[in-house]
């Protein structure tokens, strides 16, 4: 687990809000903006501290109201109240929801007027990685209730807070990553050849949880002879056999905070192209590694990786990145892609992730979590042996 082997806190302290709210204030200061509009979970769980696995439901909007000063201000369904009512915002304004005709709309507006004025600069997120958790027609509702508004893209003045974890997040990072780590040892012991490709997932989300992890929420991979060529789909009925390469992509969570790293695996015995792929990725993200310094970008971090890659015959993988930003989501902002220069900050927890096209249709896809410190860098998963592990 973590260094002292104790299970991080759940939650955090309120001056772990107070903070975060308080850098992207003075974002919001120097940009001109009044109040911060946030729909997705991820933000508002980042400000408030509302956690809840309820979003799954699409039926609800939820707004979270972010004042140039002083706390954040929720406008909820009233279901969520009691939820909402255990983090550290006081302010929660309700409204008995679903409630087609006027889901909130009227509420939101009249505590937007109330905390920002008539005229107000509403920054809400607009860029890549962003959407509005709310009906397209309410959104509509919502800017002809506030003619004297102006509204702009508050995408940056959010996401450069979000992608700088404290010490407390690192925590729970680390546990995590550290529990995915123990839940890949156990596969040669809980998969096997002869066993159902679904029936193999199955085990090794039993053992994610096993591990520790309150929830196995993304485990995708594949199985096929002599190397995969598709990662994102669902296990299917394939039964592991002798030749094939069983690859497991997982993203466990902790108290909110994901994992998100994968490991390769031949069954009774590895051929010598799909042996060389799996230490070329390997080496590729060695060299990513090596590379790793606060101010080096996104985009020389995927240039170290693609170097070890791109000699080979086979095209490298176009997937468009190398790897991303980990934290309260499964996939984060930064890219490590060739367009990404974005500077590389202590704090920052990311992946490296590169896949290499060894064959027509054979892919190999390899993947750690990191944190970026004042001197380089912390591997949170346990390193990936360069030759691919054999399973019987």
């Amino acid at each position: 687990m973590n260094s002292d082997n104790a299970i991080p806190a759940r939650g955090f302290h309120h001056s772990e809000y107070e903070r975060r709210c308080a850098a992207v204030q003075n974002n919001m200061r120097d940009a001109g903006v009044d109040v911060l509009w946030l729909t997705t979970e991820a933000d508002i769980h980042y400000l408030s501290g509302f956690l809840t696995q309820f979003w799954q439901s699409p039926t609800r909007p939820w707004y979270l109201l972010l004042p140039q000063s002083g706390k954040p201000v929720a406008v909820i369904p009233a279901i969520g109240e009691i939820c909402m009512r255990r983090t550290w915002i006081d302010d929660i304004r309700t409204w008995s929801s679903p409630q087609p005709q006027d889901d909130g709309v009227t509420l939101l507006i009249d505590t937007l007027i109330e905390v920002a004025g008539n005229s107000p600069v509403i920054g809400i997120p607009q860029g890549p990685e962003t959407y509005v958790r709310s009906p397209e027609k309410d959104v509509q509702r919502i800017r002809r209730g506030l003619p004297g508004a102006q509204w702009t893209d508050a995408t940056a003045l959010i996401r450069s807070v979000r992608q700088i974890k404290s010490d407390a997040e690192v925590g729970k990072l680390r546990h995590i990553c550290q529990i995915t780590s123990n839940a890949f040892a156990t596969v040669p012991d809980i998969i096997h050849g002869g066993m159902a490709e679904a029936e193999a997932f199955r085990q090794f989300r039993i053992a994610c949880l096993s591990a520790g992890a309150d929830d196995a929420a993304y485990v995708v991979g594949a199985a096929a002879p002599g190397g995969y060529e598709d990662i994102i789909s669902p296990p299917g009925n394939h039964q592991l056999s002798h030749g094939d390469v069983l690859i497991l992509d997982t993203g466990c969570v902790f108290d909110g905070y994901y994992s998100d790293f994968d490991r390769n695996f031949a069954v009774g015995a590895v051929d010598s192209a799909t042996h060389s792929a799996h230490q070329r990725v390997w080496d590729a993200t060695e060299a990513g590694l090596a590379s790793l310094a606060p101010g080096v970008t996104c985009a020389e971090v995927y240039a170290a990786m693609q170097e070890v890659m791109q000699p080979a015959n086979a095209p490298v993988s176009d997937v468009g990145r190398l790897g991303h930003g980990l934290g309260i989501q499964l996939t984060e902002t930064p890219s490590i892609a060739a367009f990404d220069k974005t500077a590389l900050r202590p704090g920052m927890v990311i992946t490296l992730e590169p896949g290499y096209s060894y064959a027509p249709g054979k892919l190999m896809v390899h993947e750690e979590n990191l944190l970026i410190t004042d001197s380089g860098y912390e591997l949170l998963s346990t390193r990936a042996p360069r030759d691919i592990p054999i399973i019987h």
